[in-house]
């Protein structure tokens, strides 16, 4: 590829996703569990400028509490821009200005979608032009949430939740996501849950796969019938290991809330809402409780470039 610069600043945005339903198989021999999950990706987003550099670097700000967040090569945003680098031949480097509107290691794929957006960010300053297919592979080498951060939309992934396809959504859903001021290791939630299925002698789970009724609730738009089909797996070990959430899923369910779940491994918790207007009063009941409350809407784009 040529050397010569694009443009010297490029601005992506990605977003932050919900699981809409996540059905998790047994650990395998590899100690990841195979899963079957419903995505969606909701109007949180995660904002990253690339600019070019001699090395590798990156700053992190934002309106969520970041010091959580490494600051080095173990950051994933880094570890994208560094594959990029080594797929298309760049010899210089890219500093990476992050600021973070997701919860960190709340369960709404934060790391993720800095990590995808530093994919588009990279390939459109550097002018490698990859294409989505290219980009999909990189992505999927970084995690499982990566790819889905960069497609958008909604969609059902299985496997590692890695592969992919496209899932019909019409219309908009609602939701208010309330984070939490300390955020959950997923691997300890994965490692919980197998505890407690051993305490529970369930037996080996089915291969996971995603009820038919939440595909036929997105094509008709219909938050109700989404309501009656949303699951979790990983909740019950969530709530397990912060208890205190369930107080939290109480209050939302008895306050207009269709459904509430556990965003992905958690701790930040989702509540669906039958439209725009019921999910401002549950905003607005939850935070007069004393809790951090969201409103968002999904499906939004994936990871895109929205200025230079």
């Amino acid at each position: 590829m040529s050397e010569a610069l694009v443009t010297d600043r490029v601005h992506v945005r990605a977003p932050g996703k919900l699981n809409l339903f996540f059905e998790v198989g047994g650990v395998q021999e590899d100690g990841y569990h195979d899963v079957a999950s419903a995505y969606q990706a909701v109007s949180l987003y995660e904002n990253v400028w690339a600019t070019p550099s001699d090395d590798f670097s990156v700053t992190i700000s934002g309106t969520v509490d970041v010091t959580a967040v490494p600051a080095d090569d173990r950051n994933l945003a880094v570890r994208a821009a560094r594959l990029v680098a080594q797929r298309v031949g760049h010899r210089g480097g890219v500093h990476l200005d992050i600021v973070k509107s997701v919860p960190v290691a709340g369960g709404m794929g934060g790391g993720s979608a800095d990590a995808a957006a530093a994919l588009v960010a990279c390939d459109a300053l550097w002018g490698a032009e990859l294409g989505s297919a290219e980009l999909h592979k990189l992505a999927a080498r970084l995690g499982a949430d990566v790819p889905f951060a960069l497609m958008g939309g909604t969609a059902i992934g299985t496997g590692r939740g890695d592969q992919l396809s496209p899932a019909l959504a019409k219309g908009r859903f609602d939701w208010v996501v309330v984070p939490s001021d300390e955020g959950l290791s997923t691997p300890d939630v994965y490692a919980h849950l197998d505890v407690l299925r051993a305490q529970r002698d369930v037996g080996s789970p089915r291969v996971p796969d995603v009820d038919p009724a939440v595909l036929h609730a997105l094509r008709a738009a219909d938050p109700v019938a989404l309501a009656e089909r949303t699951r979790n797996d990983l909740q019950a070990a969530a709530l397990s290991l912060r208890p205190s959430l369930r107080d939290v899923l109480e209050l939302g369910e008895q306050s207009g809330a269709l459904a509430g779940m556990v965003s992905g491994s958690g701790p930040t918790l989702a509540f669906l809402a039958a439209d725009p207007e019921s999910a401002l009063e549950l905003q607005v009941t939850l935070s007069a409780a004393g809790f951090e409350a969201l409103h968002v809407h999904g499906p939004v784009a994936g990871a895109r470039v929205v200025g230079s």
